[in-house]
């Protein structure tokens, strides 16, 4: 299970601030989601010319350029497809990436750490939410069938 927190700025205030919990998914997933998510938010404020995503896994969003096929492409996708749209209403829109290792000091950052550490969801079903009985139940399915 993960927790991820977005939030989106316009000159430093605080405009939309979204929390999502997922089950069942890697942390790559989850970062490119979160990319996803609020690059979609951005490009849909009236008055964005620039977009600065800032993140502590600067590997992951080199996935978004990523031609080649891989696990994550239909976050890919749909974030090249947001882009081109956000490109294509002004040619001068721009889109910068930021790189802000989990123990720098930055106080943005140490805001969203905090509200990601405090969260602390409970599950309804709680032996439910591991991949382990998530492919257990998918195989007695298989062998029920």
């Amino acid at each position: 299970m993960a927790t991820l927190i977005s939030h989106v700025h316009i000159h430093n205030r605080l405009v939309i601030k979204t929390i999502h919990h997922v089950v069942n998914v890697i942390s790559t997933e989850v970062k490119l989601f979160t990319i996803r998510y609020s690059i979609n938010w951005a490009i849909h404020l009236p008055n964005v010319k620039c977009i600065l995503v800032i993140t502590d896994s600067i590997h992951t969003v080199k996935r978004i350029f990523n031609l080649s096929s891989h696990l994550y492409q239909i976050h890919s996708v749909a974030i090249s497809g947001k882009l081109r749209e956000f490109f294509q209403k002004d040619s001068n829109n721009s889109i910068k990436f930021l790189d802000c290792p989990s123990n720098c000091k930055w106080s943005l950052y140490n805001i969203v750490d905090k509200e990601t550490k405090k969260f602390n969801l409970t599950p309804i079903f709680p032996c439910k939410s591991s991949w382990d009985f998530s492919r257990k139940n998918k195989y007695n399915t298989i062998l029920n069938n």
